[in-house]
């Protein structure tokens, strides 16, 4: 058999998943950009402010796509044995789960905004802005975590279009609604960042409405009701604590690391919040691609062994990494060329703007690595049922070295804002050497199912 895939349909389904999921992300982070802009052009503490906030959401989105990528894992299996029943449970699993989980964060930011929002900033004027914009955004945050578990029950059986067409809505909606309420325009009063929070509490109620109409209405693949959304079947969600545990906590722990790097930089001398706001959006749109890319991996690896077709892997994953180099080539040229015009949009100091052009710098490097390491990681190795690895890998890299590294380098030696992010970035290169070593072990191909969790066939072990 070929080192490469020669299968067209493989290409087909991998660039259609790819290229959809990240057109659907490219719009949601277009609705972050377009906050972040206006913000920008409205007051500095109020973007600043509101970019405070997007790390409490990014931590939730976090702690949902660790929940997502479980049931993307379990569910894409089980589209490939045509098992739907365990999909309509795996999904009503994830949203309880993604209820309970959200709905505590939502306490946490109503009743204690200012506290939390002091540990990631120093600036009293941040912090002041940032809390009347979470007083309204929390409510947002069950609304997303639903959203967000739906589609990617959707996603696991290859339906990505009803994203794409809800992020092209809540785009829409939240930009005009941004213009009327950030700028006090058509007779309303200038509101700056509550009015984009109303802007967005507004888009993402619509969006959860679109999602759940087209679920339990128009979907023909999994045609889930509300009586699947009963009792939780106890066996699987045993199986799904196993397995899914890891990835959860995995995506957890990232959202809480960002925090921290945040922390850290937000502590740091001169403009550092504005210029990491600026450069963490334009860094998300630029490498939608790769992100993508790992999930729709996840749904091609997932549903090649729920088939039975193992001996697949190895060719499969040889390709992949190979697209992951190339997309990561790409998407670092890209934002290199990229970041110089979009960062004179903001209307921000000479400091900011030099700040911002130095974190872009790092992040156009980083990013082949990012590309290559992380969907290597979360598309393959975890699709293929060793989810505890992951976790193993990114709680070395995070508490041991990044962390640990920009901590001593900001507090201890007052190193630059940009080394410090060298520092909290470096990571997504050194992961790779680990990445290519494990994938080519071929040896991470696991049941999900408790009854087989001790038994590897002789065919997962060559494939």
């Amino acid at each position: 058999m070929s080192a490469f895939v020669k299968d067209k349909n493989f290409y087909r389904q991998f660039f259609v998943l790819t290229l959809t999921i990240a057109l659907q992300n490219v719009i949601v982070y277009s609705v972050n950009l377009a906050d972040n802009i206006m913000l920008g052009k409205f007051a500095e503490d109020a973007m600043a402010g509101v970019a405070l906030v997007n790390q409490v959401q990014f931590f939730l989105q976090s702690m949902i796509m660790g929940l997502a990528e479980a049931s993307l894992m379990f569910a894409s299996r089980s589209w490939g044995e045509k098992d739907i029943p365990s999909i309509r449970k795996i999904a009503n699993i994830s949203v309880k789960c993604g209820l309970v989980i959200s709905l505590a964060l939502f306490a946490i930011a109503f009743f204690i905004p200012d506290i939390l929002l002091g540990l990631l900033s120093s600036d009293a004027a941040e912090v002041a802005e940032g809390v009347g914009y979470m007083n309204i955004i929390c409510y947002t945050y069950p609304m997303f975590a639903v959203t967000q578990l739906l589609i990617y029950v959707l996603r696991s059986v290859e339906t990505v279009r009803i994203g794409l067409v809800t992020s092209i809505v809540t785009l829409i909606v939240n930009v005009c609604l941004n213009y009327v309420f950030i700028f006090g325009n058509f007779g309303f009063a200038p509101m700056g960042a509550r009015g984009a929070a109303i802007a967005t509490l507004i888009s993402r109620a619509i969006e959860l409405i679109i999602v759940v109409v087209y679920v339990f209405f128009l979907d023909k693949k999994v045609k889930l009701r509300i009586k699947h959304f009963g009792r939780i079947d106890g066996k699987l969600f045993r199986d799904y604590l196993r397995k899914g545990t890891p990835v959860f906590l995995s995506g957890t722990m990232w959202g809480f690391a960002q925090g921290v790097q945040t922390g850290i930089l937000g502590h740091t001398a001169g403009p550092t919040i504005k210029a990491n706001s600026i450069s963490s959006v334009v860094f998300q749109m630029v490498s939608v691609v790769s992100y993508a890319s790992a999930s729709a991996t996840s749904v091609v690896i997932g549903k090649a062994i729920g088939e039975g077709k193992k001996e697949l892997v190895k060719p499969y994953a040889k390709t992949l990494q190979l697209l992951f180099l190339m997309i990561g080539v790409f998407t670092g040229a890209v934002l290199f060329l990229l970041k110089g015009p979009i960062i004179n949009f903001y209307n921000i100091s000479d400091e900011a703007k030099i700040v911002a052009d130095q974190f872009m710098t790092v992040l156009s490097v980083t990013v082949i690595g990012t590309s290559y390491q992380m969907p290597c990681h979360t598309g393959i190795i975890r699709a293929g049922g060793d989810t505890s690895f992951v976790l193993k890998v990114d709680t070395v890299f995070m508490w041991l070295i990044t962390i640990p590294a920009a901590a001593v380098a900001s507090f201890v030696f007052g190193a630059p804002p940009v080394i410090v992010f060298i520092c909290l970035k470096c990571d997504q290169v050194l992961k790779c050497c680990v990445a290519s070593i494990k994938v080519n072990s071929f040896n991470y191909i696991r049941s999900l199912k408790s009854e087989n969790k001790n038994e590897i066939s002789e065919q997962e072990k060559k494939a």
